[in-house]
């Protein structure tokens, strides 16, 4: 497995580097620039939702994310005062494998993988203009209904304008709004500072990624936009630095799969699993974009399919196929290794 990695990055450090940016209708956000990298989000040009939510599609996402039990229930710190002691069972074989059942209930429950939706639509429905009482406030007033049990986005939010104008909230009044009066534990009434430029810049130098987008799906819904913006950076973020195992084995590398997949920008990721001998893994990428855009892979074998995709969509082929060319060989010498083991302990 070594051999293979250095022998394709030599390889990629002797070629041009691809332009990998994201050649894709998007909305690109003045506010959020840095590291050379323009925020992309899921616009209503193309709904995300029917294929992110279709059972195949989830099925490879969840294969992808490669489930580690040591990394899904690691200590972390989360302010915690005192770390719990560890607890030490006697087991029959028929506990121990009821435990392993229920730790993977609990690992599946911990990794589901924050939706892929379109970004929504601006609130702008006047519900009413009444010009007699312009000027008699000089402020915004606005109506939240409180009744309990109604979910964020359906609880009626309405402004009166001064000039009259009777309107629904925006979406960032709307989520301080409930907020201010159904507050969640922990979400901040106002955009916590992590999110801005500088913050959210050394954050990404230092490869918090698993923490900033933690952070993201509790401060954010997955259709605001400034969540899509965060979440897409950090994406193209970890896609550039190949900090693919960082994130690996947590709920979020299937959104990031699902993000190069929409965005046509596999190479990096697949070349991770070739060097790594994930074949398997390898052909379950290829297969979700084929299945995102359409497009037909003929051959059946797993490693025949990722050649076939190098071949007619990848945009790092040299880089690819050098690191195919490695793996055959790295397989070849290790089926020979066996057999040589064999005849030398006289297994026929």
């Amino acid at each position: 497995m070594a051999t293979l990695r250095y022998i394709t990055r030599q390889i990629l450090s002797n070629t041009i580097k691809a332009d990998n940016k994201l050649q894709v209708n998007n909305t690109r956000a003045v506010w959020l620039r840095y590291l050379n990298y323009s925020p992309i989000v899921y616009d209503e040009s193309r709904n995300p939702a029917p294929f992110f939510f279709d059972q195949r599609i989830q099925t490879l996402l969840k294969t992808l994310t490669r489930v580690d039990f040591a990394k899904v229930f690691r200590k972390r710190k989360l302010g915690a005062s005192k770390v719990s002691d560890p607890e030490y069972k006697f087991m029959t074989d028929e506990e121990l494998q009821e435990s392993i059942k229920k730790a993977a209930r609990r690992a599946n429950k911990l990794l589901q993988i924050p939706p892929a939706v379109s970004v929504h639509k601006p609130k702008d429905r006047i519900v009413a203009k009444d010009p007699a009482l312009q000027g008699l406030e000089s402020c915004r007033m606005v109506f939240t209904d409180i009744t309990f049990g109604l979910k964020d986005c359906d609880r009626l939010i309405v402004v009166r304008e001064p000039d009259g104008t009777l309107q629904e909230a925006e979406w960032e009044l709307r989520y301080r709004m409930n907020q201010l009066y159904f507050p969640r534990k922990t979400r901040s009434l106002r955009t916590p500072k992590m999110f801005e430029d500088a913050y959210l810049e050394t954050l990404l130098d230092r490869q918090e990624y698993e923490f900033i987008l933690d952070a993201a799906c509790v401060q954010f819904e997955p259709d605001d936009y400034k969540y899509q913006q965060v979440t897409s950076v950090t994406y193209q973020h970890i896609n550039d630095k190949n900090g693919f195992d960082i994130v690996r084995s947590t709920r979020h590398f299937g959104a990031l799969a699902f993000f190069l997949a929409w965005n046509k920008d596999i190479d990096n990721l697949l070349l991770d699993l070739i060097e790594s001998s994930r074949i398997d893994e390898g052909n379950c990428l290829v297969e979700l974009y084929c299945k995102i855009h359409g497009v037909p892979i003929e051959s059946s074998s797993e490693l025949e399919a990722i050649e076939e995709y190098i071949e007619k969509y990848s945009s790092k082929k040299s880089a690819l196929q050098l690191a195919v060319q490695a793996y055959k060989e790295l397989a070849k010498q290790n089926d020979e290794l066996k057999k040589g083991i064999e005849v030398a302990h006289g297994i026929s």
